[in-house]
């Protein structure tokens, strides 16, 4: 017999027998009624989790990750707003089933059963998991199994405050509400958990906004590892900025004290707090683990003993809220319930074919207010002697940071954040004078911690903002990786497009910065960024297409609530020559306001049709330099700028390449997992008889000194690889 078939006899046989575990009286502060509809809320999640079971082995369901031992959580959900928007742990189904209660209109178990089903009629994910969440609860589903949605609650909760003083077009959560994330003791232990409470704490002590409610289901176990006892009490208790609080999660009256006690503060202080729940797990970790096998059988029903169901049992007796023969006649009716509902949720459609499945991927587009770009009021205040300035040749560096200014003007929904945006102005100048023209509400001067960077984004972007974080370098982006893959781009996909975190990432990167800082500041490697679906990357090579692309990415994330990233080469931000020393050749003048460059919209440079370079970034700066000796060898050549990383621009790369007897691929990331690969394979398909060529960085790190570039392409490089695709005079 499996667990979770003893744990259901022995409630039938305990109740029955009135044999309920020790426990103490129950605590005021919850009425009969709804401790009686708290029961329910954790009976239905205690069927579900066993109808999931069932549904697995008649190959009706597909995943059987369990909320036993934690139906406490349906006391948390009781204590807070349906309003308050909760990422949650994935043993959290009966916070959620109890939300339910408190809004209008739910039919709870049906749309968990279709989730579980894996149906495409799944309100939630459009069944393509099966996952917690729910629009109409404000709940945004989490894949989540290492705390990696805590960032983005410490997000979500800064975005209450600073809604407060910059209320965003689309703002989506009350200004008075709170933000609440639950995890396990063992997700508490992972590097992004750590982070999210260190910089709750930093913000917290700085007097800065930060409703957050945490709450740690302690079962004492992670997979098979234990938990050591005392852990977390002794790692949260004395934590600045978070004040902690305790509760024992089987019971559910002191659960909705403590939880609402906890909730209370948050709401009123506007400080963050840690609920310290203990509970136990019951069935093991998910449905194919065995418990016994790693732990005393005597441990394993001495949890089950304690199910957390017999002690609701026990207090709804205490409290003369329910007797035990009408709490059984409840389980017993629900269980039926569930089954009956379970069999037509296996009936129902599921996705068919890879179009149904990609549906989400993109976001719906949004409604935005007509805007008709900075007054020119506002301009002269915010550049004041710039104005004058922008109708002479700038660098890149000057450009962007003008293009930053004109659209947080134009859309006061743009924040930035990042390490040294602000004082600083960034490591290289970019978002100078930005927080003296907006002040730190708007660009936000974070802690050095790629994860809340991009979790602090992530949040805001629930709540209508339209956030620009920067990532100081490309390598440090490595750091946090998991927060845009496994985050921000899986969102729409797991919510069906229902819920959003739009964002313009920007990431100062690439190669070429001579002699500076080796690997770590010289990454030429974008291939973790190009493998995430439904994400953009966008790369400038001039002042001018930067401003152009990057009001774009606005544009994108904004209207079309994409996630965007914007890689900034850094040896092209002071670039002014071409050619010749003090020739200029690579500045351009500020475009107008208007001007943009849309999605997918390649650069076409000169009309050859002998050979055609595609490139980007650095590389198109060096095919520049390489273009006269290409003449001079009687090379026809057009250069072609992708500009549009991804999705790559087959359409335009497909027009611009047509009439050329030869393609050239200049990439300055290395031969492994760089876009020349995407590239080859797509020209290769595209016109196999086109003889076809690529020049790349070899396989390795760049170096500090003066071999930085010597794994990189070159002018010298491009020059000697045309030469031999193309032939000409040599």
């Amino acid at each position: 017999m499996d667990r979770a078939q003893i744990v259901h006899e022995n409630f039938l046989t305990r109740v029955a027998q009135r044999d309920f575990p020790e426990g103490t009286a129950p605590r005021p502060g919850l009425s009969n009624p709804d401790a009686v509809s708290l029961f329910r809320s954790q009976v239905l999640s205690r069927a579900l989790d066993r109808t999931s079971r069932a549904m697995q082995k008649a190959g009706q369901g597909f995943y059987t990750i369990g909320s036993s031992g934690h139906e406490g959580m349906a006391a948390v959900a009781h204590a807070l707003r349906p309003t308050d928007i909760a990422f949650l742990h994935y043993r959290d189904a009966a916070f959620q089933i109890a939300r339910a209660e408190q809004v209008p209109g739910q039919q709870i178990a049906w749309d968990m059963l279709l989730s579980f089903a894996c149906s495409k009629e799944d309100p939630t994910s459009g069944g393509r998991h099966k996952v917690l969440g729910s629009k109409a609860l404000t709940i945004p589903p989490q894949t989540s199994t290492i705390a990696s949605h805590l960032p983005k609650a410490v997000g979500a909760a800064y975005s209450l405050g600073a809604a407060r003083r910059h209320d965003p077009e689309h703002s989506e959560l009350p200004l008075d509400g709170i933000a609440v994330c639950s995890f396990g003791d063992a997700s508490a232990n992972h590097s992004t958990a750590q982070g999210a409470f260190n910089t709750a704490g930093w913000t917290s002590v700085q007097s800065t906004p930060l409703p957050l409610l945490f709450v740690c289901e302690d079962n004492g176990i992670g997979i098979s590892v234990k938990t050591p006892k005392g852990w977390i009490q002794s790692s949260m208790e004395h934590r600045p900025g978070v004040k902690y609080f305790q509760a024992n999660g089987l019971d559910i009256f002191e659960t909705h004290a403590v939880a609402k006690e906890a909730a209370d503060y948050v709401r009123t202080r506007r400080k963050p707090a840690f609920l310290h729940l203990k509970t136990v797990r019951l069935y093991g970790h998910a449905g194919a683990d065995v418990p016994t096998t790693y732990l005393p059988k005597a441990e394993v029903e001495a949890d089950e003993a304690n199910d957390p169901l017999l002690h609701t049992v026990r207090l709804l007796d205490q409290a003369g809220a329910l007797q035990p023969d009408q709490a059984l006649k409840i389980y017993n009716d629900t269980c039926a319930r569930t089954d009956r509902v379970a069999a037509e949720a296996a009936t129902r459609p599921h996705l068919s074919d890879a179009a149904e499945v990609m549906a989400s991927l993109i976001p719906p587009k949004r409604t935005c207010k007509p805007t008709n770009g900075p007054s020119a009021k506002a301009r002269a205040k915010a550049f004041g002697g710039d104005l004058r300035a922008m109708s002479d040749p700038q660098p890149m560096s000057r450009l962007i940071n003008w293009t930053l200014t004109d659209l947080m003007l134009e859309h006061g929904e743009l924040v930035c954040m990042g390490e040294d945006v602000g004082r600083k102005g960034g490591v290289y100048g970019v978002t100078q004078k930005l927080q003296q023209r907006f002040g730190p509400d708007r660009v936000i001067d974070t802690l050095l911690d790629e994860q809340s960077i991009l979790g602090l984004a992530i949040g805001m972007g629930h709540n209508g903002f339209v956030p620009i974080p920067e990532i100081q370098f490309l390598a440090y982006l490595h750091n946090a990786e998991d927060q845009i893959r496994g985050e921000a781009a899986t969102l729409p996909f797991f919510s069906n497009g229902q819920f959003t975190n739009p964002m313009v990432l920007r990431i100062a990167g690439l190669g070429y910065q001579k002699g500076f800082g080796g690997h770590f500041h010289n990454d030429n490697s974008l291939a973790v960024l190009r493998d995430i679906p439904g994400v953009i990357i966008a790369c400038p090579s001039s002042g001018a297409d930067a401003a152009q692309m990057l009001r774009e990415c606005v544009r994108l994330a904004r209207e079309e609530q994409r996630v965007v990233v914007f890689l900034e080469p850094i040896a092209l931000y002071p670039m002014r020559d071409l050619h010749e020393a003090q020739d200029g050749g690579w500045m351009t003048t500020y475009p107008s306001p208007d001007q943009r460059i849309a999605l997918g919209e390649v650069g076409v440079h000169g009309d050859g049709t002998d050979l055609a370079i595609v490139t980007y970034g650095n590389g198109h700066y060096l095919s520049q330099q390489a273009l006269p000796e290409l003449d001079a060898a009687g090379i026809k050549t057009r250069i072609i700028d992708m500009r549009w990383l991804a999705p790559l621009p087959v359409e335009a790369l497909r027009e611009a390449t047509k009439p050329c007897a030869h393609v050239l691929v200049v990439d300055e990331c290395r031969r492994t997992g760089s876009q020349s690969e995407a590239l080859m394979t797509f020209f290769a398909e595209e016109n196999p008889a086109t003889p076809t060529a690529r020049v790349v960085a070899e396989d390795c790190f760049i170096a500090t000194g003066p071999a930085y570039a010597a794994p990189l392409p070159s002018k010298d490089g491009i020059v000697a690889a045309a030469l031999k695709l193309a032939g000409g005079r040599q």
